[in-house]
């Protein structure tokens, strides 16, 4: 995604650095406490030093392989306890996959965090009626038969047995208080970033999801009343795994078989 420009070699970027300025006198240079977020489609830019803390080496790879052997126990989960889940975590979790980069930084994306359990029966029934459709013929064999070893078929009652569920919208474009629109650019490869870091963090906060993507999705557009210039992403059901839960017996491919070293 084209989200910065390259540094030149002396450190410097080949942009003109207009003054960071926005409306007035007011600059935009401000710390993140006293901020709030407002388009900054056409505005000049605007650098802040960026000082991480450097990990020691030790220490990050201690890191890494602790988080390589907590992320090998996620498994998608299809059978949840009604157990209500801390609703923070939840929240948390939402906030660490706005974090995500996006393209030209338009974060093109809208968490809708469903709790209603009637909300939640609506939406499991117009799923399950997309999916009998689908199950009974749209897919095609070829897609049914990558489906099977995963024991689906269209019955969803992870749709209304796990606690929450959120629904990620991907923003076409944006759609500004006077009706006004500006195109956002690679949306899908944004919205699918923050959905990967949701899921992380999720699944180190203790809790089981499961990505679930019906289609078509249209009907959660209107279920959940959402603008014209949304579009449903994917329903993420969100809890704890049910004490009789099972997950299919599948193997992960290893490193050797996705890493290519140049």
């Amino acid at each position: 995604m084209r989200g910065s420009t390259p540094a030149q070699p002396n450190g410097t970027n080949s942009v003109n650095r207009a003054p960071c300025r926005r409306a007035g006198s007011q600059t935009r240079c401000m710390t993140h406490s006293t901020r709030s977020w407002t388009p900054t489609h056409g505005e000049p830019y605007c650098p802040v030093p960026y000082r991480p803390e450097r990990i020691p080496p030790a220490e990050s790879l201690a890191r890494a392989a602790e988080l390589r052997e907590r992320m090998a126990r996620r498994r998608t989960v299809r059978q949840f306890a009604a157990d209500p889940v801390p609703e923070q975590a939840v929240r948390d979790a939402i906030a660490c996959a706005a974090t995500a980069p996006s393209g030209a930084h338009q974060q093109p994306w809208t968490f809708v965090l469903v709790k209603d359990p009637e909300v939640r029966r609506r939406i499991r029934a117009a799923a399950e009626a997309e999916e009998r459709v689908s199950y009974e013929g749209r897919l095609g064999e070829e897609w049914l038969a990558a489906l099977r070893p995963l024991g689906t078929d269209e019955v969803k009652p992870h749709l209304t047995d796990a606690p929450q569920l959120i629904v990620v919208f991907q923003q076409r474009h944006w759609l500004g208080p006077d009706g006004g629109k500006r195109k956002h650019y690679y949306v899908d490869e944004s919205v699918g970033i923050a959905v990967g870091m949701l899921l992380t963090a999720l699944h180190l906060s203790g809790l089981a999801a499961l990505v679930h993507t019906p289609s078509p999705m249209r009907f959660l557009q209107e279920a959940l009343e959402r603008p014209a210039n949304e579009k449903a992403f994917a329903v993420i059901p969100v809890g704890y795994p049910a004490p009789e839960c099972e997950v299919p017996d599948l193997v992960r491919k290893s490193l050797d078989q996705v890493i290519v070293e140049v």
